[in-house]
């Protein structure tokens, strides 16, 4: 799934603080398990050039580029496929 859709998901979305929160966190991971190869960080970058980043209003989609901003940071994210796990945190 496209970040675009997501966010376009979360903005219609009325939570606000904690619940907002953890609808982005799920948004999050659905983006992550949705892509075809583990997400690097040049993947969230990437993400977070989308024009749909770039003006969140909602408390979701807000929230949502936090999360996008802080997984930059990561090498590549740990997912589970076949088996397999990442294991290249930082």
């Amino acid at each position: 799934m496209t970040v675009s859709r997501i966010l376009d998901g979360l903005e219609r979305s009325e939570a606000t603080g904690r619940d907002a929160d953890a609808i982005a966190r799920l948004g999050f991971l659905e983006w992550v398990l949705t892509q075809p190869d583990a997400v690097t960080s040049k993947d969230v970058t990437e993400a977070l050039h989308d024009a749909s980043v770039q003006n969140p209003t909602s408390a979701a989609a807000r929230a949502f580029v936090d999360v996008l901003r802080a997984a930059r940071h990561v090498s590549v994210l740990p997912v589970r496929r076949g088996g397999r796990q990442a294991r290249h945190l930082h």
